[in-house]
């Protein structure tokens, strides 16, 4: 029985608005089509923009007490509607219902925290009688939004991501508009509806579908939008670098996350945290752990252990509680993953497992003896593919974990403090995780990496830090 279509509106400035022009919403998993969204025009984005004008200053205004009635107001909406919520994440993008459930449950922790960091944006006094002459003068700085945020998000996270941007906004009393990703656009309008049942005025949040090429320029172009948050590739990235102007501007931009494991680790415990880490949602995890580097004492046991757990993965429908893995969100990315694949085969890497494409799906898979100079072992392969490597000691793992232009996160295995220390000291990344693979993150903390991986740190006391200004207040008294 087909799929009957609803229709879908975008939410702009706080109105729910329809478009002469959609977009169809496919299910990665058969291609069917499960709703249709409007496809906003640039002037659609233009009448946004001048509407968030009004909303940056209605969002400033609003004591920080309402801020958090509002954003608390959403999280209960979420959590009383999760399955809806999770069914949706599930349908319109790669994640299996149990990974979306778990997406769910983050989103709500994400708007919760995102509530409470609102009553901690503070100043500080500044002791201006450090210098002569200024002894009569006494002051401080606070910290004040920005105004309009522009907010372009990713499908892989198509919840949770938009709560990041969407939530630290709110709570710091700015304006936000979301151009969330054109293949999972369902969740950051769930996301929407929360938030206007949740009472927040009108101009103040706008979630906008459309092509990036169409209505991406505008948002990033214009002067009234004075930062822009960015979760998605290098390429992309570095192209709205490039036209955005004199504005903030925060990119998370993907990795190549390294892991590694020397042999006094625990190994089970190892291998189960690496293959969970390298498929959860089918790979497409900016954290995804893609490299991994065994100290050859343990490989041989660490790789027949890892092998043998990832052939128990159960590929195939999303919708079922025992599925493991889902398909990639497009088939053009399953063949695109296929053929990094291959190019390594070709150069003489091995094929331990996997390496199969049906469709949109392409089976877990674990390479070895991958050689340097495959695309496979520099670039973000952002699909189910993990290589393993043999390594003498800490330092060449060092070494050889940092020989990419990314730098996001990375874990190391290992019971020995001062190797830890070691790793944590000489890794060039954004976070370092002992005992948990590159893939372990909680919503609260300082996110972002070093080199192509981004600039600056999302996590909500962190996004709040970059969506808000310091004014500085200094009186002169009299004598």
């Amino acid at each position: 029985m087909p799929t009957q279509l609803t229709g879908q509106k975008m939410f702009l400035a706080g109105k729910w608005v329809k478009s002469d022009r959609t977009i169809e919403v496919r299910d990665p998993q058969d291609n069917s089509i499960i709703d249709i969204v409007p496809a906003a025009s640039a002037e659609d984005m233009m009448n946004c923009i001048e509407e968030a004008k009004d909303g940056a200053k209605i969002a400033a205004s609003m004591p920080v007490h309402e801020r958090m009635r509002i954003v608390h107001a959403a999280a209960d909406y979420i959590e009383n509607h999760a399955e809806k919520y999770a069914r949706t994440i599930a349908r319109e993008g790669s994640k299996t219902i149990r990974e979306a459930t778990i997406e769910v449950a983050r989103c709500i922790q994400t708007l919760r925290i995102s509530a409470e960091e609102a009553r901690r944006i503070h100043g500080e006094t500044i002791p201006f009688d450090q210098m002569p002459g200024s002894e009569n003068r006494v002051g401080y700085f606070y910290r004040f939004p920005i105004g309009i945020i522009g907010a372009i998000t990713p499908f892989n996270d198509p919840l949770n991501l938009v709560a990041h941007k969407v939530g630290p906004a709110i709570a710091s009393g700015n304006a936000i508009i979301v151009k969330p990703a054109t293949v999972t656009p369902l969740s950051a309008l769930l996301l929407a509806e929360a938030f206007a049942e949740a009472g927040l005025p009108s101009k103040v949040l706008s979630v906008i579908t459309g092509y990036g090429s169409e209505i991406g320029d505008v948002l990033v172009t214009h002067p009234a939008i004075r930062m822009i948050s960015f979760t998605g590739g290098l390429e992309a990235g570095e192209e709205i670098s490039r036209k955005a102007g004199l504005k903030k501007i925060s990119m998370e931009l993907g990795s190549n996350s390294p892991v590694i494991v020397l042999e006094d680790a625990d190994i089970e415990a190892a291998v189960e945290s690496t293959v969970s880490g390298s498929f959860w949602a089918a790979g497409q995890n900016c954290l995804g752990v893609q490299r991994i580097y065994v100290q050859e004492s343990i490989l041989e046991a660490f790789q027949e252990k890892f092998v043998k757990t990832t052939k128990e993965y159960n590929i195939g429908d999303k919708q079922s509680e025992l599925t493991d893995m889902g398909p990639l969100i497009t088939e053009k990315e399953a063949v695109r993953v296929e053929r990094m694949v291959n190019e390594a085969i070709e150069k003489g890497a091995v094929l331990l497992t996997g390496g199969k494409r049906n469709g949109a799906f392409y089976s877990p898979t674990v390479l070895t003896d991958v050689p340097e100079n495959c695309t496979i072992a520099k670039e973000e392969i952002f699909g189910p593919v993990v290589l393993l490597y043999s390594v003498s000691d800490l330092d060449t793992a060092i070494r050889k974990s940092n020989d990419v232009d990314y730098g996001l996160q990375a874990g190391v295995f290992t019971n020995d403090l001062g190797k830890a220390h070691k790793a944590i000291a000489k890794m060039d990344v954004g976070g370092i995780m002992i005992n948990d693979s590159s893939d372990y993150r909680i919503d609260a903390m300082p996110f972002g990496g070093t080199k192509n991986s981004g600039l600056g740190r999302e996590g909500i006391k962190f996004a709040i830090e970059e969506m808000t200004e310091q004014k500085v207040v200094c009186f002169k008294l009299s004598n």
